[in-house]
């Protein structure tokens, strides 16, 4: 296929594949975040099978994306540019007040998400290091992250979804200020009195989204994302806001888990995602204008007790030095 056009065969297809009601519904749920058929199912109020069919059509029309996570599928709009158009034009023209129930209904599934998920952290926040070490040394992760991080001296570092405040505390004396966002009061207090156990004292610890951090674009020359991406229901566009606040020769740490099939991690512990492939997140770190690096890659000290572990991925992508400028000059 053409980056560019369509063949007429391809455009019928794709115009057929989008010309039924409830194929336009799910796009439009689509375009908001990837979901799973479970809820695609539920947000329509119609059966998995009969969802399953649509999402085929329109997966071999190429308009959506399929892709496997665990025992579950998750479905996203096409990243082909020019299907994408194609959709993001039909929707554009669409008149979406039948789908606002859904948009509704779809927020009332997101809440519940959120609320299971804050609950989960207010629970386990005391001793969230300790769930964070289960499989992995952290003690190894940490001497991979100061390695990969640098020495410094850092400007600014901001640590989002900084959870219990561990990546301030290990970095925080390489930096003139820092930064740290959770969503946990209950984390952010905890992250608190680490930092000043720590003796840091340019620390600032806010109650922030990591969607929307309403903080300055290339402020950081380093920016952490710690172990978050598995707990969002949209981890690239929490990527390109991490990049977003990388300054010109800054530096974005993201660390994760490499793909897994430990289901039991969505259910007791509130995972989303089971895990990112290499190609997934050097994807989303070169649209978001960083070169990324081969990962560092983590295997497991030992078996988990279903005999499974977690091998953790450390991605580092930098600003190129010279893009803020060239893009002034432009």
């Amino acid at each position: 296929m053409s980056p560019m056009s369509l063949t007429a065969d391809q455009t019928v297809e794709a115009l057929r594949a989008i010309g039924e009601p409830t194929r336009l519904r799910v796009l439009s749920l689509l375009s908001r975040e990837e979901l799973s058929v479970m809820e695609l199912s539920r947000v329509l109020d119609q059966s998995q099978p009969r969802v399953s069919r649509h999402l085929k059509l329109m997966a071999d029309a190429g308009l959506i994306e399929r892709f496997p996570d665990g025992a579950r599928v998750f479905y996203r709009l096409s990243s082909e540019l020019i299907l994408r158009g194609l959709v993001d034009t039909v929707l554009d023209v669409l008149d979406d007040a039948a789908g606002e129930s859904d948009h509704r209904r779809l927020d009332e599934v997101r809440a519940e998400r959120a609320a299971a998920a804050s609950a989960y952290f207010e629970q386990v926040a005391p001793r969230w290091d300790h769930i964070r070490s289960l499989y992995v040394s952290e003690a190894a992760i940490e001497r991979a992250v100061e390695r990969t991080a640098g020495p410094g001296p850092f400007e600014r570092i901001v640590d989002l979804g900084t959870g219990s405040g561990r990546m301030l505390t290990l970095l925080g004396s390489r930096a003139r200020t820092c930064v740290g966002l959770d969503l946990s009061h209950n984390m952010l207090n905890i992250a608190r009195t680490h930092v000043a156990e720590a003796g840091l004292d340019k620390v600032e610890l806010r109650h922030g989204d990591i969607f929307a951090t309403r903080l300055p674009a290339a402020s950081a020359d380093l920016v952490i994302v710690h172990q978050v991406l598995h707990y969002l229901n949209d981890p690239h566009a929490a990527v390109i806001e991490a990049a977003r606040l990388v300054a010109p020769g800054g530096r974005l740490l993201i660390i994760d888990f490499a793909p897994h099939e430990l289901e039991s991690l969505r259910d007791e512990h509130q995972h989303r995602r089971l895990g990112f492939s290499d190609e997934e997140v050097s994807r989303w770190l070169d649209e978001a204008g960083l070169e990324p690096t081969a990962p560092i890659v983590m295997p497991p000290d030992a078996a988990g007790p279903d005999n499974s572990g977690l091998t953790v991925l450390i991605w580092a992508a930098t600003r190129p030095a010279q893009s803020h400028s060239k893009k002034s000059a432009a």
